[in-house]
């Protein structure tokens, strides 16, 4: 059997069993744990790479520090409203508007940082 077709369902049996059984709210609940251990994996990734590169970033200049740990924070709090609020529409991408302008803020700052001239 193809295995896009055996995973197709898998996905369907599944379904099935959470529809006749009506486990809704189990869904739910394990659906929110999921996105919950979605944001500490990606917390545990961003406190290691800091760890790892701390000693660098201590040396940068101070307004280079403020534009870093600053744009950092404002992800974080980007983040913690989208999973909050759940926008939608001119919000939502509002959300993803900020987050790829902290996001070129922080490449850009590591990228001044390493240019040697």
């Amino acid at each position: 059997m193809n295995p896009f077709v055996r995973g197709l369902l898998i996905i369907g049996a599944v379904a099935a069993v959470v529809v006749v059984l009506q486990l809704y709210q189990t869904l739910v609940v394990l659906t929110l744990i999921a996105q919950i251990g979605f944001l500490l994996a990606i917390a545990l990734f961003v406190y290691l790479v800091w760890r790892e590169r701390r000693a660098e970033i201590g040396e940068w200049s101070t307004r280079a520090k403020v534009a870093f740990y600053g744009a950092a924070l404002l992800i974080l709090c980007d983040i913690a409203a989208y999973w909050l609020v759940r926008p939608s529409g001119p919000d939502a991408a509002a959300f993803l508007v900020v987050l790829c302008l902290c996001g070129l803020t922080m490449f850009r700052t590591w990228r001044d940082q390493h240019t040697y001239a």
